[in-house]
């Protein structure tokens, strides 16, 4: 069964592999074996990471061509980048709204189309997004990120409909609160940090490595009839309703 996890002689670009949740993946896809590309808007040469962006268009399509011939297919897509700007709906600036969409919508669509594009030419591939819990629950201040994680899931659903008959699988992962770079603004606030640590069932916050373990699963064998659909890793945030205990 152990075989089934195993990415040997798969190439995986993972996109934002410099930090968090993106840099866990594309060690842990290293260590099942794949030959991992690591891409992020901020390159690290010591570390083998080179630079993109996913808001440029041709430079996603050349990344994914590049790979494509150097090493005979891409086999698996990660696209972890995305952002967000806390803000009500009545301050957010026409601005800010256009950051948001071109980085979560426009760049996950370009990464989409990119992986796409070689990898039904050569009928296999798993690409994998990044949506959120964001997409099923809000709170105020979260209405553009929501929107965009909530969209990222009908892309990735759309594009599994599209791409399946090729032989590709497209699926989205959507955490709850992870430990990132994205959440240090929550984390330096011990209120609001410890509030979302009481929201989970688990009574606290995950870890960009507790992400790895689903990443390796939709990348590998183990899914090859998971396509379409969405893996929650939130620590039960979604299962439970407020942050009550009634008395029972």
């Amino acid at each position: 069964m152990s075989n089934l996890f195993d990415l040997s002689g798969k190439t995986a670009i993972v996109i934002g592999a410099a930090s968090g949740i993106g840099e866990a993946i594309a060690a842990g896809f290293a260590r099942h074996n794949a030959r991992v590309v690591a891409f992020d808007i901020n390159p690290d040469a010591s570390r083998n990471i080179a630079p993109l962006d996913i808001t440029d268009g041709p430079a996603v399509e050349a990344a994914f061509a590049a790979v494509d011939e150097k090493h005979g297919g891409v086999d698996i897509a990660v696209c972890m980048p995305a952002v967000n700007v806390r803000k009500p709906i009545l301050k957010y600036s026409d601005e800010e709204l256009a950051f948001v969409l071109e980085v979560n919508i426009k760049g996950n669509f370009r990464v989409l189309r990119g992986a796409g594009r070689v990898m039904t030419a050569r009928g296999r591939g798993s690409i994998i997004l990044f949506s959120s819990i964001r997409s099923q629950t809000v709170e105020p201040g979260q209405s553009v990120y929501a929107a965009t994680k909530a969209g990222i899931v009908q892309m990735a659903r759309t594009a599994a409909a599209e791409f399946g008959p090729h032989g590709v699988r497209v699926n989205a992962i959507a955490p709850g609160v992870i430990e990132t770079p994205l959440t240090a603004p929550i984390k330096a606030n011990k209120q609001w940090y410890d509030a979302y640590a009481a929201k989970s069932i688990l009574q606290r916050w995950g870890r960009p490595d507790e992400i790895v373990g689903p990443a390796v699963f939709l990348a590998s064998d183990a899914s090859s009839y998971v396509t379409g659909t969405v893996i929650f890793v939130d620590g039960g945030w979604l299962a439970v309703d407020g942050r009550y205990t009634p008395p029972l």
